[in-house]
């Protein structure tokens, strides 16, 4: 594509900083009903459910509705800071533009191999050993059990849910409300370490799997710094549905063995 005469921080225009109270309540109106849901309605809705593996049932369900809610939450927000959803003011205030080289202002093209590394980034840090969790609630350690496989054997229902639940935590929730309304809003009082401190609030934003706090720290240099060098929330999209890409595949050949 052409050079773009852009200024490198005219994509902040589109946006209003947030204060850091109205950071915290973000962060928090995402984490806290995620822990809700996973630790205290899932053993609840678990006792209402037949069938195999309730509990899974139950976190499946829930933790579906926490990223769901989380896409809402973006809608609500942008709405009362918009006036309105308009795609052309809602793709400016959320990053949804192609990724800018912040030296040559170039911007798509090219640039977008520029996710590839980070890509790579993320996937190191998938072969890197982390806490263990319950087994039941660590959906790697549960899809590579019997348990897993015999749950997901010709479960369509369940590969749909899983479908809906991969789209809501890359591409319309935990990204959408991280890298695409957060991080924009944070410079104010970040400054250029904005990317450093979204990734730690996305990090600790895991109240559902708090073992998986410690290595999700490195989705700040896998995921938030790629979104705020190339001030496009794409880049952390693409690089975090690597992930949900392969667990719709993992699951998916669960779903067909006969």
């Amino acid at each position: 594509m052409e050079h773009s005469p852009e200024r490198g921080d005219e994509r902040y225009a589109a946006v209003r900083q947030y204060s850091l109270a109205q950071i915290l309540a973000v962060w928090a109106a995402a984490a806290v009903p995620m822990g809700v849901l996973a630790w205290i309605v899932a053993p609840l809705l678990r006792d209402q459910l037949g069938g195999d593996e309730p509990l899974a049932q139950a976190l499946l369900i829930c933790l579906t509705a926490g990223l769901i809610w989380q896409f809402v939450l973006v809608l609500i927000l942008l709405k009362r800071e918009l006036g309105g959803l308009q795609w052309s003011r809602v793709r400016e205030a959320l990053w949804l533009r192609p990724p800018r080289d912040p030296k040559s202002g170039r911007v798509g093209g090219r640039v977008w191999w520029w996710v590839v590394p980070f890509i790579l980034i993320f996937g190191v840090e998938q072969l890197v050993p982390s806490i263990p969790g319950p087994s039941i609630r660590a959906f790697g350690d549960f899809l590579g059990s019997d348990r897993g496989e015999d749950f997901f054997r010709g479960a369509w229902g369940w590969f749909a849910v899983i479908v809906v639940l991969a789209v809501f935590n890359t591409v319309l929730g935990e990204e959408l409300l991280f890298r695409g309304l957060l991080l924009p809003r944070m410079r104010g009082v970040f400054g250029k370490r904005d990317w450093i401190a979204n990734g730690v609030l996305f990090a600790t934003y895991h109240l559902h799997q708090p073992w998986d706090i410690p290595i999700a720290l490195v989705d700040i240099f896998a995921i938030s710094y790629p979104s705020r060098r190339f001030q496009s929330a794409w880049m952390g999209i693409i690089v975090h549905s690597a992930q949900s890409v392969t667990i719709i595949i993992v699951v998916l050949t669960l779903v067909l063995k006969t």
